[in-house]
């Protein structure tokens, strides 16, 4: 199998962090030696994008960039040390682009820790075009036949919530709360987490997320802007507290909380990234009910495969809206406004 691949693309790019997305013609790279060429047909759009574009986090990103790493596609070329590829394979683009796997952190598998991760749509050009490359070791694995509209979100989003929810380390028939949950990624961690055998409690605001977390299997909700004491009503609605938070939403606020209304012995999770943000909590709080707070990355090769798999077997999906690459500028404003329901997901041939 071969096929024809362009000198030229479609992509959106920017020159400067907060400059204007640029939707125009760009080359198409070159894979290198470890490298696989993926002609994305589609892509997620992940609030991470947002960051990489204004650049407002203390990680040096690459300019020019192509923004992106939800990209799902088919792989069209590959290097020469490639193995684990053929062409015509179904892969994805996720964050983790490569990592030198030798150092400590790739050896216990916590590659996305490597001091030399080669991270997509930040340090590596992303899937915000039709042909992009990566990493064939850390390239997400595909089964043919797969709807790739509906698989790009799970290789960030989704893979992101698994992991938190393997972090929190809770049993089946435990409360799990979720910070943020009628978004991009708190709409996934629902999922999984019912999927997993938790009791979800979706934390967000409005009636129309109240609707939407329901319908995907949160047990309760709790609208923050309708409650007068958010700590308190949780705490009651779970007869002392969930057992784990996931907080996915980028409220400074939102995530002290947590460590308020979560149950004795109880763990928070810290997924979302909100640009400067400090994790606050009560020490003497935090020492008499035992609690643990962890953070959680991006999952790892096993994270990602086993995520998909969720997906695969139709446990999991995504809401999503399809609009076209040209569009994405409008997405980019829709996030800064906070006004994203589930995930945006791009079509590249658009």
């Amino acid at each position: 199998m071969s096929f024809e691949i362009p000198k030229t693309q479609k992509g959106v790019i920017f020159y400067e962090n907060g400059g204007e997305l640029h939707y125009k013609d760009i080359p198409v790279p070159t894979p290198k030696a470890n490298e696989i060429l993926i002609n994305v047909k589609y892509s997620g759009v992940c609030h991470t994008d947002l960051h990489a574009w204004k650049g407002d986090w203390p990680l040096g990103v690459k300019l020019p960039l192509v923004g992106g790493h939800e990209g799902a596609g088919v792989v069209v070329a590959k290097g020469a040390n490639v193995t684990n590829f053929e062409i015509g394979d179904y892969a994805g683009i996720k964050w983790l682009n490569g990592s030198c796997q030798s150092c400590e952190f790739c050896e216990k598998s916590y590659e996305a820790n490597c001091p030399k991760a080669d991270l997509s749509g930040y340090t590596h050009d992303g899937s915000f075009q039709q042909y992009a490359t990566a990493d064939a070791v850390q390239a997400a694995k595909i089964s043919k036949g797969t709807d790739l509209t509906e698989v790009a979100p799970i290789l960030c989003a989704g893979v992101t919530v698994y992991k938190a929810l393997k972090t929190a380390d809770l049993a089946a028939g435990e409360f799990v709360a979720i910070s943020g949950a009628g978004g991009g990624l708190g709409t996934l961690a629902i999922q999984y987490a019912k999927a997993l055998g938790l009791r979800v409690v979706a934390i967000d605001g409005g009636d129309e997320k109240g609707e939407l977390v329901k319908s995907l299997g949160a047990e309760i909700y709790i609208d923050f802007t309708k409650t007068k004491d958010i700590v308190k009503d949780i705490i009651e609605a779970t007869n002392g507290g969930p057992h784990g938070v996931i907080n996915v939403s980028v409220s400074e606020k939102a995530i002290e909380q947590s460590t308020e209304y979560v149950r004795p012995c109880g763990t928070v999770v810290l997924v979302g990234l909100p640009a400067g943000a400090v994790a606050k909590a009560q020490v003497f709080g935090a020492v008499v009910k035992s609690v643990s707070i962890r953070g959680s990355y991006v999952g790892n090769r096993a994270d990602t495969r086993e995520a998909i798999d969720f997906f695969e077997r139709g446990l999991v999906k995504a809401p999503i809206k399809v609009v076209g690459l040209s569009e994405l500028p409008n997405v980019y404003k829709l996030m800064e406004e906070g006004k994203i329901l589930g995930r945006y997901v791009v079509d590249t041939s658009k």
